[in-house]
């Protein structure tokens, strides 16, 4: 047990320092992910607005419960387009974000 606490008993790779992130680079992942938020609410605008006129009438049909939960389809259904790559609206929000804050 002694030799695991003494510094002989360490790696290399405990003893090197640890990664720094600098501002910019969180700057721009901090971005990232809202600009891909931002792509994913537009989407699920979009998503809900295209199935308001879909009927799921007949023998298998949702009814209420499908009614109910068609936010939340198209919510993940967006998340995961945003997720994906998108439509391209998440780099222009995102290079908008940076530009605004000093960044490229």
């Amino acid at each position: 047990m002694a030799d695991l606490m003494s510094a002989a008993g360490l790696t290399p790779n405990l003893l090197a320092p640890a990664a720094t992130t600098t501002a910019g680079e969180l700057a721009r992942a901090n971005a990232k992910d809202v600009a891909q938020k931002f792509e994913a609410q537009f989407l699920s605008s979009m998503f809900q607005s295209m199935f308001a006129g879909l009927k799921s009438d007949g023998p298998f049909g949702g009814g209420e419960g499908e009614e109910m939960f068609r936010s939340l389809q198209t919510e993940a259904m967006a998340k995961q387009v945003a997720k994906r790559g998108g439509i391209g609206v998440a780099d222009v929000v995102q290079r908008e974000i940076l530009k605004m804050q000093g960044l490229t």
